[in-house]
């Protein structure tokens, strides 16, 4: 494990980072990357696709933004980003927009059946991730893992109980039109489903059957608060607006690429000066 350093610099971070891992020596120059508005399609014929969902005011156009930005530094495979939302107000012009195709009482995660959806729009292979997460490493085989599968992220109560064997659905990866029953059959009767689960991953684990997905390797992408920061005391401050009642330093697994940010605190509430050096 590699530990967060106080007061050490970004720059000196990537310093250390790079000659602990063999790569490109400091000051070498490098050769920038420009994403193009439309990309091209693969040799597999296939395009990629990273996506989000914003609904509603919980997340400002700035978490939209950060993420693109994020993805654009860490991910070196051609792909175009795509933000789904019922309002693109403030949200980068380079960002293609898709409406969301609103349904009467469903509202926030629960559009995220939606992106099972045979119709959606996209041909390839799709990306998903939640608004609140830091991607501060390379993610390319978030692409290339067990190619042609359902991958996703097994619920973060895997610290607390072997084997859990149930999704968080703040990454998950899919090509178009696989496991559509989740979409199809939850469009038949959305309050449904609604009543009877927590939320859409525990409607999309009872949807998919064992054998129809993937996990992906726990050290890839970790809880920020429960696995990174050791489960934290939080502060006085209401539900929603909870920081840790002290800042620390995370502890970063040398294949962990993504935190994720679940519950409290959200990125712009914590004030750990990793999380402001990373979440940008």
């Amino acid at each position: 494990m590699k530990q967060y350093t106080e007061g050490e610099t970004k720059a000196e971070r990537k310093a250390r980072k790079n000659t602990n891992k063999g790569c490109r020596p400091l000051g070498e120059s490098i050769t920038p990357v420009s994403v193009p508005a439309k990309l091209p399609i693969n040799p597999s014929g296939a395009t990629r696709y990273v996506v989000c969902l914003k609904y509603g005011n919980k997340y400002s156009a700035d978490y939209v933004n950060k993420l693109y930005n994020m993805v654009k530094r860490n991910l070196t495979l051609d792909y175009e980003f795509v933000c789904f939302t019922e309002d693109a107000t403030g949200i980068d012009p380079a960002i293609r927009i898709e409406p969301i195709p609103l349904i009467s009482g469903v509202t926030g995660w629960w559009y995220k059946p939606m992106f099972f959806n045979p119709n959606l729009g996209l041909k390839g292979t799709v990306l998903f991730f939640d608004l609140d997460v830091i991607i501060f490493e390379n993610v390319d085989y978030l692409f290339t893992f067990e190619p042609n599968k359902f991958c996703i992220i097994r619920d973060f109560n895997r610290q607390f109980i072997k084997n859990y064997n149930k999704f968080n659905s703040s990454i998950f990866r899919l090509d178009t039109s696989m496991h559509s029953e989740v979409y199809t059959n939850f469009m038949k009767d959305p309050n449904g489903p609604m009543r009877r689960y927590h939320g859409d991953q525990d409607w999309i684990r009872a949807t998919i059957p064992d054998g129809g997905f993937e996990y992906w390797p726990i050290e890839w992408i970790q809880s920020y608060k429960w696995e990174m920061r050791g489960r934290p005391n939080y502060n006085k401050m209401p539900r929603g607006l909870r920081d840790f009642e002290t800042n620390g330093d995370p502890v970063i697994l040398d294949d962990t690429s993504v935190a994720v940010f679940h519950g409290d605190p959200n990125p712009h509430n914590c004030k750990d000066q990793w999380v402001i050096d990373n979440w940008s």
